[in-house]
């Protein structure tokens, strides 16, 4: 009974994710600070809404694993736009209830599996649109915009350190 917990324990602490290079990890942490530092700023600076909550976890797949299919430009800007849209139509339609968040999310989940555009930070965007009551433009600026911005940034900062992004198909 005791080896049958153990290698449950002991599976719960398995890591999947291959070890990197510290430097990698520092990179991946500085590309986080410029995007977000850089998007912050292009906000207040403008007086125009670029972030939200939800673009902290796009950068870490931007930055920290630029290579993966959820991380590149058509994921991140589709994924959000699609989410943030099933968010504002179902806060549209819908009470601001248990089941109507569950509905909001697992559409958006299911529109972006169904467009091949799936990015898991934006799983979070209609729970942001139905507790913010944000309104419509909330697809323009920050949705739209600061996707784009993030791409950008993303893309830029791999360009200038060798990395190949977005990945060729």
């Amino acid at each position: 009974m005791n080896s049958i917990r153990f290698s449950v324990v002991k599976n719960i602490f398995l890591r999947q994710q291959s070890k990197q290079p510290i430097s990698v990890a520092v990179i991946a942490g500085i590309g986080g600070i410029l995007a977000i530092a850089m998007v912050a700023w292009l906000s207040q600076t403008t007086g125009t809404l670029f972030l939200m909550a939800p673009f902290g976890a796009t950068c870490v797949l931007l930055f920290s694993v630029p290579n993966s299919p959820l991380s590149q430009p058509a994921n991140v800007i589709g994924g959000h736009v699609i989410s943030t849209f099933v968010g504002l139509l179902m806060h549209t339609f819908l009470p601001f209830e248990w089941w109507s968040l569950g509905i909001a999310v697992g559409l958006a989940i299911m529109l972006m599996a169904v467009f091949r555009v799936t990015h898991p930070p934006a799983g979070g965007d209609p729970l942001v649109v139905f507790f913010d009551n944000p309104g419509w433009g909330f697809l323009g600026f920050p949705m739209l915009s600061g996707s784009i911005v993030l791409v950008l940034i993303a893309w830029l900062f791999h360009k200038s350190s060798n990395t190949v992004y977005p990945i060729k198909p």
